[in-house]
């Protein structure tokens, strides 16, 4: 699972805390952490760049006027990250998944219909012997077409 990616996260927001407090400094560490985690165009990393105090005269009135007992901008910024934590904790990584699915894909490509069930059935197999079963069936391609998966993954 995600532990490592979780715990930045984690220390991100507990800095929301700290009393020298600068936004746009933890923003870019933050941003830094949720491209390498998500991806620079998550949406998550979005609101993060997207986050900013509002400084019009308007807005300083509200609030410096009773009732806000909390920075809304720290108070948006632990739910975004907490949001992100959520999905670390119930989907993983999406790098992970998307690898997944684009090998299949690629699999797809290069394989038969029957070749996919074989591949598929050998891995929900119980067997020991699951390695082997597998590069039989990939030894049939073609060397250009082995060539064509490993290199379209590496460049994924």
């Amino acid at each position: 699972m995600a532990q490592k990616e979780i715990a930045l996260l984690r220390e991100q927001i507990s800095r929301l805390g700290n009393k020298k407090f600068d936004l746009e400094a933890w923003k870019k560490h933050t941003i830094i952490f949720m491209e390498r985690i998500f991806g620079k165009d998550n949406s998550k990393v979005k609101m993060v760049k997207d986050l900013h105090y509002d400084y019009s005269s308007w807005n300083l009135r509200d609030v410096s006027g009773a009732g806000k007992e909390k920075d809304p901008i720290k108070m948006q910024a632990a739910e975004i990250l907490e949001a992100a934590i959520q999905e670390l904790e119930q989907l993983g990584l999406p790098q992970e998944q998307k690898t997944h699915e684009k090998l299949w894909e690629l699999l797809d490509d290069e394989l038969t219909g029957k070749q996919i069930k074989e591949i598929e059935q050998i891995i929900q197999s119980g067997d020991k012997n699951k390695k082997e079963k597998v590069e039989e069936i990939l030894s049939s391609l073609k060397e250009e077409g082995l060539v064509s998966i490993l290199s379209e993954l590496l460049l994924s």
